[in-house]
């Protein structure tokens, strides 16, 4: 029987945005062969009485082989190809998260940073 990889979660979402900001970024992160498969759209909750919830963010599936450099480098690209102001959350299980906004991308190898920080990757060599 082959068992299963569990991998850790971080959400990713666009607080000032909407779904097209989402699948946006969705798409662009999947352009990235490590990212291929590790990212999926997630609806809200739906409330009694809704017929249906729309996408409020993203879960991407976190491992080994530098999967959070390579979000962190791509989230810092897609927010600097921005053309209106954006906000971009990123949170991990635990509950720890960093945010980033269009006028902190353009500093891109912090965006990079904080994002490596947060997914546990090493700055130098995107290992876990």
């Amino acid at each position: 029987m082959t068992e299963a990889r569990v991998w850790e979660k971080v959400a990713i979402t666009v607080p000032d945005g909407g779904e097209d900001d989402l699948r946006s970024l969705s798409d662009w992160l999947r352009r990235e062969d490590v990212l291929r498969g590790r990212v999926e759209l997630v609806r809200a909750p739906v409330e009694r009485g809704e017929m249906g919830a729309a996408f409020d963010g993203l879960a991407v599936a976190l491992g080994s082989g530098g999967v959070g450099a390579v979000l962190a480098r791509s989230l810092s690209v897609w927010l600097r190809h921005r053309t209106a102001d954006v906000r971009v959350k990123v949170t991990r299980p635990d509950g720890g998260s960093v945010e980033v906004t269009v006028e902190r991308a353009r500093d891109p190898e912090a965006v990079i940073e904080d994002v490596r920080r947060l997914t546990g990757e090493d700055a130098d060599t995107g290992t876990e």
